[in-house]
């Protein structure tokens, strides 16, 4: 699929980023470039050292942002496939500073638009949240509005070979500034604060996420947002599986935080259909493309009317013998309980 290609990450040096790298590098040895496109000059070193270009000549390295859509414009020269994973993602710090974070987040996508239009691109994923779910913090309408962008520029493609579709996905174990690594750095203290008892959230591995990708560019249509099903988790479930002997101290849910996070709507339900190992939900605009060929292309079904997939009423769990095995897995090969 990606042999002979050029594909384009933006965002490229954070941790999806990096495991996407990781896994053209294995699958597709005749991958034609790898452009990492990000404004971090010194991740892209850290980058260069593991792969130095005498092994890797493949790899490209572009210092640039998505609010600048000159210099994007100018690195999607020749691209067939752009993975859209910059963002700003922190709840509260868009909070704080919520112009910073349309720009990168909404205006950064409409960039990446019209970069993939002028470019010749034919393929263009971007990566989305559970947050842009029924959002209630700015860091979800940002991405629901970057969600919209996406699905709503196949509209815009005219004649051009070009699908733009989306995925969304929740929590990703171990990545910087969630919770597992948080509390296994907080563990040394003795105490772990958690923000409510009763908060639970979506559980994906890295690669997983970056499997749907993969999926997405190798099944698309174009417009669809694909979700997959993964397991939920208590987040004092967590708490157990890292620090039993920890103590715990309720902290309060943060602006702009959920107690549960979901996926799809009841009025989502209405668009969408269920491939098997996925959800995908339908673009709100016909595109050209009938429901019924969706249904037919991905040999789906429509989920029952008022349907919804929310982290605290999902019906599989993690439990926390299995977030102990994935994250010795997954996040900390060295993890242990006593350690």
């Amino acid at each position: 699929m990606l042999n002979n290609k050029t594909v384009l990450i933006t965002g490229g040096t954070g941790s999806f980023g990096k495991q996407f790298i990781k896994t053209i590098l294995e699958r597709y040895q005749d991958v034609k470039k790898i452009i990492i496109y990000s404004r971090d000059e010194l991740k892209q070193f850290e980058i260069k050292k593991k792969y130095p270009e005498r092994d890797y000549p493949q790899l490209r390295f572009f210092i640039g942002d998505v609010r600048d859509q000159p210099r994007l414009i100018q690195a999607c020269e020749g691209v067939d496939i752009i993975i859209h994973a910059a963002a700003m993602k922190q709840v509260d710090t868009a909070e704080y500073n919520p112009t910073e974070c349309i720009r990168t987040n909404v205006n950064g996508a409409e960039n990446v638009i019209q970069a993939a239009l002028a470019c010749g691109v034919n393929d263009v994923v971007a990566l989305s949240t559970d947050k842009a779910c029924a959002p209630i913090n700015l860091y979800g309408a940002t991405k629901l509005t970057s969600d919209k962008l996406f699905t709503a520029a196949n509209n815009i493609k005219g004649s051009r070979d070009l699908r733009f579709s989306v995925v969304r996905y929740g929590n990703v174990m171990g990545s910087r500034g969630s919770v597992i690594p948080f509390f296994m750095e907080k563990s040394k203290e003795g105490v772990l604060p958690i923000t409510d008892m009763d908060m639970t959230r979506f559980n994906i591995s890295l690669q997983s996420g970056v499997d749907m990708v993969m999926y997405a560019l190798e099944h698309h249509l174009g417009g669809e947002i694909f979700i997959p099903k993964i397991p939920s988790y208590k987040i004092t479930d967590v708490a157990t599986a890292i620090a039993p002997k920890c103590a715990t101290k309720e902290i309060g849910i943060r602006p702009g935080e959920k107690l549960h996070e979901e996926m799809i709507t009841a009025t989502d339900s209405l668009r969408t259909i269920d491939l098997g190992k996925y959800y995908v939900i339908l673009p709100s605009t016909a595109m050209g493309i009938q429901d019924e060929q969706y249904l037919s292309h991905h040999n789906a079904v429509m989920v029952p009317q008022g349907f919804t997939y929310n982290s605290a009423t999902n019906t599989e769990w993690e439990t926390v013998e299995s977030l102990r095995d994935k994250i010795k897995a997954y996040v900390d090969p060295t993890f242990s309980v006593e350690g």
